[in-house]
């Protein structure tokens, strides 16, 4: 009856999993309307999005199950890892500036550099190039002067360098590239939470609109970021279930071998039932390890690209049509993309631009 009992403990309903999968949801569906051009729906869903990830977890009681010895920590509420938070508050940021508020972009992109700090760890700064970047821009922009925030976007450039700040440019182009790296589980019992590598970080976007043709490669690399946190690697293995499956498993597997010994070879009804006893008590704990569940949680924001990068052109008043190809190093061209967009005096234009549509 116990180990009956332990089997079913982990089960929930599926309005309760689609309730801890809300967040989930709610950023591929942001990111998806972002592609297609349809703003409203996109900040409709971040902002919901974000405010259950800023959300404590002291009254979820999904969380409180995860960390008992019989759950998976996929039955938590998802709130994504540090790099899928990440760009949940990078997306919010292009649109707030979209909407003419360079302020809250800002506030934004700090809120997303936030996510990848570890002060327990003695990690205080975040490593992302664009996160810096677009503050000290949008800074500027604010009549400030952004250049620590520049400076901390050279410094932590590894793919590419990102350009000095052009304080006329009226044309901000937000570019990604590619797709994002996948969650697996791994270890003996699935504890450790891996990653297989995204899109290899070497494409480049070619902008050509009007007399201009730019080319630009990636500046920040997902797979990078989704295993380390201000440039450390993160250990992710669930310490805590793992041991406990571990003893658990080594103890009955001993307690059966003893017991079946003393079965055999007892002369007597009493250590007959000894021995048998041992054995049952080796199978319980055989279950109760196997029923002890810590395994990684897997879930993950499936539509992310792997790259990202940006570009701030200066063009006049007026319409123009910006076309977009993204291509390999030797030049040949995986995909098009093509925009019409239309430049007004006293604000920025901001254009996003994805080599993907899901």
């Amino acid at each position: 009856m116990l180990a009956l009992g332990l089997l079913g403990c982990a089960s929930v309903s599926p309005e309760e999993q689609a309730r801890r999968n809300r967040v989930l949801v709610e950023c591929q569906n942001g990111l998806t309307a972002l592609r297609e051009g349809n703003t409203e729906a996109s900040k409709t869903d971040f902002d919901s999005a974000l405010l259950q990830m800023g959300g404590s977890t002291a009254g979820d009681p999904s969380a409180k199950e995860a960390r008992g010895y019989f759950n998976e920590e996929s039955v938590k509420t998802f709130r994504g890892e540090p790099y899928e938070r990440v760009m949940a508050y990078y997306y919010r940021g292009i649109l707030y500036w979209m909407d003419g508020q360079p302020d809250n972009a800002r506030a934004a992109f700090r809120s997303a550099a936030v996510q990848d700090q570890s002060p327990e760890l003695g990690i205080y700064r975040s490593d992302w190039v664009l996160l810096d970047y677009l503050d000290g821009l949008a800074t500027l922009k604010l009549g400030g002067d952004g250049k620590d925030s520049y400076q901390r976007s050279v410094a932590a450039a590894k793919l590419n360098s990102p350009p000095p700040y052009d304080p006329q440019a009226n044309v901000l182009i937000f570019l990604e590239m590619g797709r994002g790296p996948t969650k697996y589980a791994a270890g003996e019992y699935g504890e450790q939470l891996k990653f297989q590598p995204g899109s290899a970080p070497d494409p480049v976007a070619v902008l050509k609109v009007a007399d201009l043709q730019v080319r630009v490669g990636p500046y920040d690399d997902l797979t990078y970021q989704a295993t380390t946190r201000g440039g450390r690697v993160m250990d992710h293995i669930l310490k805590g279930k793992a041991v406990f499956k571990g003893a658990t498993d080594t103890a009955g597997t001993a307690a059966i071998i003893a017991g079946s010994g003393v079965a055999i070879a007892g002369n007597s009804s009493t250590t007959t039932s000894v021995g048998l006893g041992l054995v049952a008590a080796g199978v319980i704990s055989k279950i109760v390890s196997a029923a002890t569940t810590p395994a990684a949680d897997t879930r993950q924001w499936n539509n992310l690209p792997n790259l990202l990068s940006f570009a701030a052109l200066r063009l006049p008043l007026g319409s123009h049509t910006l076309v977009v190809d993204f291509q390999k190093p030797s030049g040949q061209t995986l995909v098009t993309r093509s925009i019409q967009f239309h430049v007004v005096a006293g604000r920025d234009t901001v254009l996003f631009v994805s080599d993907r549509n899901d």
